[in-house]
């Protein structure tokens, strides 16, 4: 509870209480090991600043199921009926929302535990020279809390848009302990000062990226926190929306700037570009594999950005290193190959990837998902099946393992090729780009761990009517390595990604969009993207016109909007099931309630034939509703729990909830 926050513990048992602590105690006795015991010893001094990191949030499972920003948004789609298996978000995605809602996140009560521990730390820990502690070691571990209380106060305001501040352990005493809610804005610069300043003082890696020190606080981390954060606080929800004229906090002013201020996309690009240049000077780089003839490999590009550990992933910039990646595998295998088999994606996300030459091959909808409006020039179709496999310059072998497919063949060009589909394949999913073979796994898809193509047809020993099936026709692959196997237990490590350095690619692109339109670097960074997803580049300001560096004709972009347009089409694909980017997105360019509120469509759950006879009730491959989602405008900010307002008078509720 807030109220926790504030209190100083004499003693550390009394912060067993806050969790934060609770799994690093040493065995000793809890009423006995004191404050003074503790940091006047090295290990447990190290033990405490662990336990102030544990509520980093785990961008597998925990992000998942325990927050569900994933599935609250258009990328990752559970199985509905998961919510009876302690998925408490999942009742939100249809509007069973309400402010006593419980919320496994817990950023309310937990975010403020971590807090007060990293403060308890500041003020107690010293060094202990005759144990190997200097003060140079103390001095950057107390940087470190420093950082972690401003990235838990923004984990914070991100989701509930005003909450209590305390700069400091405030005497329990106090009669000054319930002070309402700061404004957003005076929220936003506190945390951008103690970032910047954090960002000075802290290095910009741990050298031994193999031992213990793996995904402690960098400068880099400071400076990629900042940047999304600016570029949220740039965006329309917060920034000029009149929504939230003469909503106020306790205090009387009100939480959210509603006049528009032009200069906060320009603090955001600049911080977008701090952080760009900081990165590669530290020696960050997007992940690039290349084919055996010196091409790039987009494929191996791509899915190598979610399997390569530090050092080896000059991509990443704020990782944790550990994190429950085996449950999410097991949701992502089909079900009669030992998985969970009921982790989909959605359809919406199916048609958001490119072709492979680069076009889109939906260009909106008529009234509904049910209907696109096809792009006849992309030469994408929803009717007939591929009479050819689709064979591709990659050393991806999705394929592996499958009798005829073609497979790691090394052609006369000295490059292997690999099958990404097989003859037969519903024409929805040939010549589609590389991102999409990495991310979608589709009805009659080959499934090497199990030595044969997806069953999905209801019925079939992967499909319906389980609740442990796709409801929406497609499991997910993206994160996923090709090497998991759930039935043999094989489960390879993945670090958890939370920011990397494509993300602050596109971040710098869209703000500088919005405060300098036709600057050249706009479509530099963009086309850094799609250069290595392997699609073809764009051409306008400050790009000229004729073959990009894969070989491809440029495509003309030219106009603020068909470039915001272009920068909001590539998020789409590019950080699609990471951490719920998408959702934050819809948010906070308040489009959640038009992308969100209506109903969803897949393949046909209750299929039983392999047909796109749309007239069929039998058919599978066909679009069909499954979910009705609903979205209101409260829902763009977590309710605080009513049990929190009942107790605290000062507290005012997030917008339209109450």
């Amino acid at each position: 509870m807030m109220n926790r926050f504030i209190k100083i513990a004499g003693t550390f048992c009394l912060c067993l209480s806050l969790n934060s602590c609770a799994d690093f105690i040493d065995n000793a006795p809890d009423d006995t090991l004191t404050l003074e015991m503790v940091f006047n010893d090295r290990v447990r001094t190290y033990d405490w600043l662990s336990g102030i990191y544990n509520k980093i949030p785990d961008p597998w499972f925990g992000m998942l199921m325990d927050y569900g920003y994933d599935f609250l948004g258009d990328d990752l789609d559970p199985s509905q009926r998961w919510s009876d298996y302690d998925w408490i978000a999942l009742p939100f995605r249809t509007g069973e929302w309400y402010t006593d809602s419980d919320w496994n996140a817990k950023l309310w009560s937990d975010c403020p535990r971590r807090i007060r521990s990293a403060y308890i730390f500041i003020e107690n820990a010293h060094a202990l020279p005759d144990q190997d502690l200097s003060e140079e070691d103390v001095a950057t571990m107390k940087n470190e809390c420093r950082f972690l209380i401003a990235y838990y106060y923004w984990l914070m305001l991100e989701a509930y848009g005003g909450v209590p501040f305390f700069d400091g352990l405030a005497d329990v005493d106090s009669p000054n302990l319930m002070r309402g809610q700061k404004t957003f804005d005076w929220m936003v610069d506190w945390i951008d000062g103690q970032l910047v300043e954090m960002s000075k003082v802290l290095p910009d890696t741990w050298l031994d990226i193999s031992s213990q020190w793996y995904g402690r606080a960098t400068s880099i981390m400071c400076l990629a926190v900042r940047a999304r954060m600016l570029l949220f606080a740039a965006s329309p929800l917060v920034n000029g929306n009149e929504w939230y004229i003469g909503y106020t906090n306790d205090d009387g002013q009100e939480r959210f700037n509603t006049s528009y201020d032009p200069e906060k996309w320009t603090r955001a690009a600049t911080a977008c570009k701090e952080l760009i240049d900081a990165a590669h000077n530290a020696g960050h780089a997007l992940n690039k594999d290349y084919n055996t003839d010196g091409s790039l490999d987009p494929f191996m590009s791509c899915y190598n950005v979610y399997m390569k550990r530090g050092g080896n992933n000059p991509e990443i910039l704020f990782v944790r290193p550990d994190g429950n990646y085996q449950s999410f595998d097991d949701h992502c295998a089909p079900r009669g190959a030992s998985g969970n088999g009921g982790l989909g994606v959605t359809q919406t996300l199916v048609d958001a990837f490119f072709m492979k030459d680069g076009t889109s091959p939906i260009t909106g909808y008529d009234g509904n998902y049910g209907s696109p409006i096809i792009n006849q020039a992309s030469g994408y179709s929803e009717r007939g099946f591929s009479t050819a496999p689709d064979i591709r310059k990659t050393k991806f072998d999705l394929y592996r393992d499958c009798p005829d497919a073609t497979v790691n063949e090394v052609r006369s060009d000295g490059a292997t090729y690999n099958q990404v589909a097989d003859a037969g394949t519903f024409n929805m999913y040939v010549d589609r780009e590389p991102r999409f073979y990495l991310t979608v796994m589709w009805n009659r898809q080959w499934y090497h761990q199990a030595g044969r193509e997806t069953l999905f047809l209801s019925g079939e020993v992967d499909g319906g009517p389980s609740h442990d099936a796709p409801q929406g026709g497609y499991l997910n692959r993206k994160r996923v390595s090709l090497d998991m196997n759930a039935r043999e237990g094989q489960y390879p490590y993945c670090p958890g990604i939370l920011y990397r350095l494509g993300e602050a690619y596109l971040n710098y692109a869209e703000a500088l969009n919005e405060c300098d339109p036709g600057n050249q670097d706009i479509l530099i960074y963009l086309n850094y993207i799609r250069e290595r997803a392997g699609i073809p580049e764009y051409c306008g300001a400050g790009v000229p016109a004729g073959t990009d560096n894969n070989g491809f004709q440029r495509i003309p972009l030219e106009g603020q909007d068909n470039v915001r347009e272009a920068i909001y089409k590539e998020r789409r694909v590019e950080l699609c099931c990471e951490g719920g980017l998408r959702y934050f997105d819809l948010r906070r360019l308040k489009k959640a309630e038009d992308v969100l509120n209506q109903p969803m469509y897949g393949m046909n759950f209750s299929g039983t034939s392999l047909s796109d006879n749309p007239s069929d009730p039998d058919s599978y491959f066909k679009r069909t509703q499954y979910l009705t989602r609903v979205y209101k405008k409260q829902f763009y900010w977590f309710p605080i729990h009513q049990s929190e307002i009942d107790k605290d008078p000062t507290l005012v509720q997030a917008p339209f909830w109450n």
